[in-house]
């Protein structure tokens, strides 16, 4: 396990190692706006199910997924309604994650067989300097083991899951408090499925 202190000055470098982590099938941590999250690559079927069985997480429950801008986003739904620009528009960056539908290239198991997959473009966090760095989408799910509290900093990320997690990136403490608000914009009107940061 390779643990990588953020700074701006050296994240052009922490960038180009988890990219070469995610690119041969590892998994990152790193802090979110909110928590801890571990990262796999969203298209890569077989670190997909790794990080399921590291977390032991039900299969047929989804993983949320970050991206650094509209275009990603694109990669990995099928559309963008309507409704969903607005809110677009009005809340990313942020701790907004919106539910579309999946394209055909998004792996089964990451969309928890339901055909959507969740979205956001996270707030001002390095889980949003590194998925703009990529230019991929990226799995984004609390570096827990399910049913375990959200790690807060990288001891907590080391304490649960030790010499399985492929490189840390170190931003130290997370700000904790609240989740993203989930929203399905697949249909109209969107309806919320988890309040969270955001009161929509």
């Amino acid at each position: 396990m390779l643990v990588l202190p953020f700074t701006k000055k050296s994240s052009r470098d922490i960038f180009k190692r988890a990219l070469e982590t995610l690119n041969s099938g590892g998994i990152i941590a790193y802090p979110t706006e909110s928590f801890y999250a571990l990262g796999v690559l969203a298209a890569d079927e077989t670190a997909v199910k790794k990080l399921f069985e590291l977390k032991k997480r039900p299969v047929g429950k989804p993983l949320p997924v970050i991206v650094g801008d509209m275009d990603t986003l694109r990669s990995v739904v099928e559309n963008v309604p309507v409704n969903a620009e607005n809110l677009i528009r009005k809340f990313w960056p942020g701790p907004l994650t919106m539910i579309f539908k999946a394209k055909d290239n998004v792996p089964f198991l990451l969309t928890g067989g339901s055909g959507k997959v969740a979205v956001r473009i996270p707030g001002e966090s390095v889980a949003l300097h590194l998925t703009s760095a990529l230019k991929l989408p990226v799995t984004s799910t609390s570096a827990n083991p399910s049913g375990e509290l959200p790690a807060e900093d990288t001891g907590a990320v080391v304490k649960y899951f030790g010499e399985k997690i492929d490189l840390i990136i170190d931003g130290g403490k997370a700000p904790g408090g609240k989740p993203s608000t989930i929203v399905d914009v697949t249909v109209v009107p969107p309806v919320v499925l988890r309040e969270g940061r955001i009161a929509l």
